[in-house]
């Protein structure tokens, strides 16, 4: 069984992207500048935005985060979405989401220019991911994608399933892992909640891909010797014995389920490190002009 090591992965990564900045820089050019905007004060969206600035500093990028209360308008989101694409030291930038209930995301989303949303949720990015043109691919499955790359894990020709089907990583992992790439040429199977008989699908899999937030809900007799599985689950749970209260858990049963795998990625410290670093990775190539 490998061990597959998304903090270890991300930091060389990150250091990657730090040497072509200081290479960008010296030849007398600006830095890649990230700005995010951040509504109220979700702890998770804290944290995250937090790690990304943090992130942009080990890259050598500027940052920006500008932050607005839960009772924020949506027409004020407008307006500074509106500056921050006409802004041209910015080269990408991130609404954090969730938004409030009274703002209408996909309209905050559409309002983004497709060639700074390097997020890549913008229904733009989003279709040229779908036939295979050029452009930003959302966090999350770009960053297993690379994931996979960099192991190694053969996947032309491989059966893949996918648990779970939001638009930020569902969909687009499956869109991914089919198309005509290395990694992809796989046939894939997406599974959700009016999916009967998940376990004995995902039995046939040579690659699982666990993206529901359900605890544990992969486990060792839903997995065939020898799979690669990708878990992408984040879930807070009580945990006494931490200082926090809580401690994060993935989809797949770890324990019982690694034995099984040649290749599994932990929770934490496995998809969660490169989704940060798959935005870094967008924020140069929106510098770059790609």
């Amino acid at each position: 069984m490998t061990l597959i090591d998304g903090k270890k992965t991300a930091a060389e990564i990150k250091q990657e992207i730090a040497a072509e900045v200081k290479e960008m820089t010296a030849r007398g050019e600006r830095a890649p500048h990230l700005a995010a905007i951040l509504v109220g004060h979700d702890g998770g969206s804290e944290t995250y935005v937090a790690n990304k600035v943090k992130a942009c500093a080990e890259c050598g990028f500027e940052s920006s985060l500008i932050r607005f209360e839960d009772d924020v308008t949506e027409e004020r989101l407008l307006e500074e979405i509106k500056k921050l694409n006409e802004n041209p030291e910015i080269d990408g930038f991130i609404v954090q989401l969730p938004l409030p209930r009274h703002i209408d995301e996909q309209r905050i989303i559409r309002a983004i220019d497709p060639s700074k949303d390097v997020d890549g949720f913008h229904p733009i990015n989003v279709g040229n991911m779908s036939i295979g043109l050029p452009g930003f691919v959302s966090a999350t499955p770009a960053g297993i994608m690379e994931l996979l790359r960099r192991y190694g894990v053969e996947t032309k020709g491989k059966r893949a399933v996918v648990l779970g089907r939001s638009n930020i990583v569902g969909k687009p992992m499956a869109t991914l892992l089919m198309q005509k790439s290395n990694p992809g040429n796989c046939t894939v199977t997406v599974c959700h909640s009016a999916t009967p008989d998940i376990k004995e699908i995902c039995r046939e899999a040579d690659i699982i891909v666990a993206a529901l937030g359900s605890p544990g809900f992969v486990t060792e007799d839903m997995v065939k010797p020898g799979a690669t599985v990708i878990d992408v689950g984040t879930t807070r749970v009580p945990d006494s014995t931490r200082k926090s209260g809580w401690r994060l858990r993935g989809d797949v049963d770890f324990d019982n389920v690694a034995p099984k795998c040649e290749f599994i990625t932990p929770v934490p410290g496995g998809v969660g490190p490169m989704t940060i670093c798959s935005l870094m990775m967008n924020t140069l190539k929106a510098k770059k002009g790609l």
